[in-house]
């Protein structure tokens, strides 16, 4: 059950919204047992962002949010894979994106709790 939100200063047109989203279904398998099949993205581009006070390059957030726990090595993995897929389909340096993981212990579907 992991969502992932994307907030960026890039445009993102559907084409790019789409290979992000198969992106990110590759990459949450850096988590065991997590797939694309329980997956839910959110997109939001051509959001205003400041990074270090400065919004003259493109920016990225990205809030990971898992059921279960997130260990160091797992998220070590994601982050370098969502760094590489948010620079070569929105051209945004490394430098100019953060990462956040959120692990929970109760995760609600389909009218009860996991």
């Amino acid at each position: 059950m992991p969502y992932v939100d994307l907030t960026t200063t890039a445009a993102v047109s559907p084409d790019k919204a789409a290979a992000l989203k198969a992106g990110f279904g590759k990459v949450i398998e850096s988590f065991p047992g997590k797939t694309e099949n329980w997956l839910m993205v959110r997109i939001s581009g051509d959001e205003k962002l400041w990074f270090r006070g400065d919004d003259s390059a493109d920016s990225a957030m990205v809030d990971v949010h898992l059921f279960g726990t997130v260990s160091a090595g797992e998220s070590d993995k994601m982050t370098a894979a969502v760094t590489e897929l948010l620079g070569r389909e929105l051209g945004i340096a490394p430098d100019r994106i953060y990462i956040k993981y959120s692990g929970y212990e109760y995760w609600g579907w389909n009218g009860r709790n996991f």
